[in-house]
């Protein structure tokens, strides 16, 4: 709710990513993403962390005839949102997984990537 009383929805429950005692709506971090100048399709998701609960996690698809390089995105984000929104870790693919009608299936990625949470440094 805001100040006048009105209510916003942010994100799906199920993408909220809750790290550190803290609630991050994956499309914040994902619309962030998008004004990187090389990023053509972006997802950010929660993978298990023994010590925050989630880790956020960006995966990225580069713009045809760019690259991108993993770290550069990583310093943008931290330079831009605060220390617990900015994903701990991008990892850089060729295409999303999706659905029959293009809807980017954050299951399958959370768990194709979800053993990078216990390679993260607290």
């Amino acid at each position: 709710f805001d100040e006048e009383g009105y209510l916003s929805v942010v994100d799906r429950k199920k993408d909220m990513i809750k790290t550190g005692g803290e609630n991050v709506a994956s499309r914040e971090v994902e619309e962030m993403i998008f004004t990187y100048a090389a990023v053509s399709e972006v997802a950010v998701f929660g993978v298990p962390h023994p010590h925050w609960i989630e880790a956020v996690i960006a995966v990225v698809v580069p713009r045809p005839g760019h690259s991108i390089n993993a770290e550069d995105v990583l310093q943008f984000c931290r330079a831009r949102m605060a220390g617990y929104k900015a994903p701990k870790l991008v990892e850089i693919i060729d295409e999303l997984p999706k659905n029959a009608s293009g809807k980017i299936l954050k299951r399958e990625l959370r768990e194709r990537f979800s053993h990078l949470g216990n390679s993260l440094k607290a």
